[in-house]
């Protein structure tokens, strides 16, 4: 019960801040608005603001949410309706919402990195694993600062440690500094674990943490946000490419568990595991596909190049059939979820 209500709060917060993205800045460009919701279905508790004319309501289903405007998915007579503003306000609307999330994310990192030790390329020491290989015995040693992975440049642990569990089940080169010099270490073999049908490098070392500054902090969070941004697109492309299999992708039930397993780490890996679904949730939102902000940001720009605008009951089919397929696979991989647990 405790990990469910953590999981529904940490959800609930994503989405009011994604949703309140939208809101505020419809607010602020004047766009009238009948409803604001956390959640979807039937109504739990709702407010009406005489003031405001807008409803605000608690709705039963926790994973999701929605601004209703006028006029947004359809044409308005209302002078003040989402399709009679400019292009440049509706697609700022639009996009508002995951551009919070990402902010959000980022500064969950920053606090983390203010308030933990953030770990260099550096190799501190080989503990004991039960590894039947280590990449000790491809030449890398203790003190070598590591730079590069498979041509990749590595700054931080975090850039390190995903860069060798992607490319790191087969021979990999590491470009090190060794006593003040470049050396290339070629073919660097890592021991390899697979889990869901993925094989991935284990990372075998441990690194040596830096010393905090206000500048490091900073560009610690900046390199942790890009490639938190980088990891969520090449894990669509290693799904489309078939590298990672449907096992691997998790809907809400899933990622449910993984909160629930932070959760029980402390505040820390709580925050750290908010801070990566924040900012995948923002990503995921601008992918280019209709019904996501994403695809609906397209439009906008499509419009403001093209000076003219897709027929309403066009785009409106367009993101309901959209609509349709993502809940489908929505429902399938909630159904793998559910079956995940009961094995």
């Amino acid at each position: 019960m405790q990990t469910i209500l953590i999981a529904i709060f940490v959800f609930g917060f994503l989405i009011f801040i994604h949703e309140f993205g939208h809101y505020i800045f419809a607010r602020i460009f004047k766009v009238t608005i009948t409803e604001f919701s956390i959640g979807m279905g039937p109504k739990l508790v709702w407010y009406d603001s005489k003031k405001t004319g807008i409803k605000y309501a608690l709705s039963a289903i926790p994973f999701g949410g929605y601004v209703a405007m006028v006029g947004e998915d359809g044409e308005s007579d209302d002078p003040n309706a989402f399709n009679k503003k400019p292009t440049w306000q509706r697609l700022i609307i639009i996009v508002a919402g995951a551009t919070v999330n990402i902010v959000a994310g980022v500064l969950a990192i920053v606090i983390l990195a203010s308030t933990t030790p953030i770990g260099g390329t550096t190799v501190a020491a080989f503990p004991e694993t039960g590894y039947e290989i280590s990449s000790q015995d491809s030449g890398l040693m203790v003190g070598d600062e590591i730079i590069r992975v498979d041509g990749k440049r590595v700054t931080i642990a975090d850039e390190l440690s995903y860069e060798i569990m992607r490319k790191g089940y087969e021979p990999i080169d590491l470009v090190v500094i060794r006593n003040g010099e470049e050396v290339v270490l070629p073919d660097v073999v890592f021991s390899t674990g697979n889990e869901q049908g993925q094989v991935f490098g284990n990372m075998d070392f441990q690194v040596y943490a830096v010393e905090k500054t206000v500048g490091r902090v900073i560009t610690y969070s900046f390199s942790k946000s890009v490639l938190i941004v980088r990891t969520c697109w090449e894990s669509i492309f290693d799904l489309i490419t078939g590298r990672y299999t449907m096992a691997a992708v998790s809907g809400p039930i899933g990622i449910g568990e993984v909160i629930g397993e932070a959760a029980s780490l402390g505040a820390g890996p709580l925050l750290s595991i908010a801070a990566l679904i924040s900012i995948n949730l923002g990503v995921m939102n601008l992918l280019p596909i209709p019904a996501l902000d994403g695809g609906r940001a397209i439009l906008i720009i499509v419009e403001m190049i093209t000076k003219k605008k897709l027929p309403p009951e066009l785009e409106a089919k367009i993101n309901a059939i959209s609509l349709i397929v993502l809940l489908g696979l929505s429902g399938i991989i909630m159904i793998k979820d559910i079956i995940g647990l009961f094995n």
